[in-house]
């Protein structure tokens, strides 16, 4: 990424305009409402397109995944589990999967139930397992478990494919922007040993 900055524009730019010129197309507004939520930083936006992508077509899994997590980070974890549950339902051999998983595993960190959180991050990462988010998860809610040194391993792991992460720089790999999101998620990692 050379310009985050520019590069985040850019993506609001087009997903707005992917939402305009779609504005009958499902696919259309799930994806860009999507790119809203999580590049641009807009969830009640993001939240609004995916609303109306599933108003126009109910069976669009994708959707419903996407839903979820923007609920997740809008900070309504029960409808957010609701969501992730259809879209698991309705695509049980999804690719996507793993990070319909990782939204259920992100909703129950949220909710602080810590070892739900867990047993879905791991079902992620039998999916895929060098996932980032996931791990972040996982290793988040081992810790606030009490599963230090579980937590401790992930962490390892997680530093391993991204030397860089660091507590103080977190925000940036998240999707949520309400802080007392931020901030668990923050506390569970500094607990595991992500460092400063």
């Amino acid at each position: 990424m050379t310009d985050r900055r520019q590069e985040t524009a850019e993506t609001e730019r087009l997903a707005l305009k992917a939402v305009d010129l779609g504005r009958d197309d499902a696919v259309a507004l799930s994806r860009g409402g999507h790119a809203i939520a999580f590049v641009a930083g807009d969830n009640n936006s993001g939240a609004a397109f995916i609303d109306r992508a599933l108003a126009l077509n109910p069976n669009l899994a994708s959707a419903w995944l996407f839903s979820g997590w923007v609920r997740a980070n809008l900070g309504d974890t029960e409808t957010s589990l609701q969501h992730l549950a259809t879209a698991i339902r309705m695509s049980p051999v999804d690719p996507l999967m793993f990070d319909m998983q990782n939204g259920v595993a992100m909703a129950h960190l949220y909710a602080g139930r810590f070892e739900e959180a867990s047993s879905w991050a791991e079902r992620s990462l039998r999916e895929k397992p060098d996932y980032l988010p996931s791990l972040r998860f996982e290793a988040a809610s081992y810790a606030h478990a009490g599963r230090t040194e579980d937590a401790q391993k992930v962490v390892s792991r997680i530093l391993g494919l991204d030397p860089g992460l660091r507590i103080s720089n977190l925000a940036d790999v998240v999707s949520t922007n309400r802080a007392a999101d931020v901030a668990l998620l923050s506390e569970g990692l500094r607990k595991a040993g992500l460092p400063e």
